[in-house]
């Protein structure tokens, strides 16, 4: 039987506790200074952008395409076992052409997902106006309408990871922070290995340690002697109520251009966001208000009637950004054979969360991929 103590219970850390309970022979631990989804995942939109994603290659686009494919059984999977009701827009994703420029890039997309036989289609002004009455043609050139594409509320799916985790087994510890580990070295070897985690709750005997921390992970890496240097990128997002849904009732996609989203999350409510923000200094963020603004503005100019909403609320979250190097950073951590990196996702953790799973799934039962 084989330990494995996780770090971190945002969607990631969920997703991996779950994933690694359905592993024969697997103990599992979970531990968190806060309750699960406080942190980035609780901000989050959950746009799944994977099939209109310019990614076509390589583990970039294999991430997103596994992480979509599991998607659709994993949420069927998830309500059948905890009886919850996970909110889960399978109505696709619409990004709006703004520019004529573009629409070269997206017709060669659209060919090549047919040729990964995923579907893509590009909408002109006549079939954009039929199916969203609501938007603003005369800022949209054109249309591409992903029909295959999601969008997930990331905190009940956390809610509902860790609950079906726990039914699996999984011991989850909230409210406990991480003091420091104990490792050892083999004589004449440069790697170590990690033996136990102290906590404030105590310690902890590992075989696996995953850090699934995201801006945690900077400092616990730092008092490994290892640093991975994951600094935080605000984003702001805000909560608007109209009095019924905007266009058709019966087709509420997720409606995205200049990166801005409007995401509808039910009886005309709509999630707009989100700002980009990165600190002066690194490390300190803090909102700006008039880029908050903007992005409402953006999104009323897109869909007009959005001007009328009502502002139910504003919120916040960092996104944890690796520094110097592509997110996410999964793998193992230099220096131990037995401490695995599933952090620094930025801004797709919920997106890249399942294929983050598989991934350290296959490190910790030694597959190669």
């Amino acid at each position: 039987m084989s330990h494995v103590a996780i770090v971190g219970c945002g969607v990631v850390g969920a997703v991996l506790a779950y994933e690694l309970s359905q592993v024969p022979g697997l103990t599992i631990t979970v531990v968190d200074t806060k309750p699960p989804a406080l942190g980035s995942t609780g901000a989050a939109l959950g746009v799944l952008m994977g099939v209109i994603s310019h990614k076509v290659k390589g583990k970039a686009w294999q991430m997103r395409q596994s992480s979509i494919q599991r998607y659709e059984t994993l949420i069927p999977e998830l309500e059948a076992l905890t009886g919850r009701k996970i909110p889960f827009n399978r109505q696709g994703i619409l990004m709006l052409c703004l520019e004529d420029r573009s629409l070269a890039s997206w017709s060669e997309l659209v060919q090549i997902r047919l040729e990964q036989n995923w579907h893509l289609e590009m909408w002109d002004a006549a079939k954009i106006g039929a199916n969203c009455p609501q938007l603003n043609l005369e800022k949209i050139t054109a249309a591409v309408y992903s029909p295959q594409d999601r969008q997930i509320d990331p905190t009940a799916l956390t809610l509902a990871l860790v609950e079906a985790a726990k039914l699996n087994g999984v011991t989850f510890q909230f409210g406990v922070t991480v003091l420091g580990i104990e490792s050892k070295t083999s004589y004449g070897e440069n790697v170590s290995v990690c033996k136990q985690i102290q906590t404030t709750a105590g310690a902890i005997d590992v075989d696996w340690l995953v850090m699934a921390a995201g801006l945690g992970s900077t400092a616990l890496t730092k008092s490994f002697g290892q640093l991975v240097d994951i600094r935080p990128v605000l984003g702001q997002a805000l909560h608007l109520r109209s009095e019924n849904p905007l266009g058709r009732p019966d087709f509420q996609p997720v409606i995205t251009g200049n990166d801005v989203h409007i995401v509808p999350v039910g009886r005309g409510d709509y999630w707009v966001g989100a700002t980009v923000e990165f600190p002066s200094d690194g490390y300190e963020a803090v909102g700006d208000e008039s880029l908050l603004a903007k992005v409402r503005e953006d999104a009323i100019a897109f869909c007009p009637a959005l001007a009328d909403a009502t502002v139910v609320r504003t919120w916040s979250g960092l996104r944890p950004r690796p520094e110097g190097r592509p997110a996410p950073i999964i793998g193992n951590l230099p220096g131990y054979s037995n401490i695995l990196l599933a952090t620094g996702h930025y801004r797709n953790g919920v997106l890249l969360a399942p294929a983050t799973a598989q991934a350290i799934r296959d490190a910790i039962l030694g597959i190669n991929t």
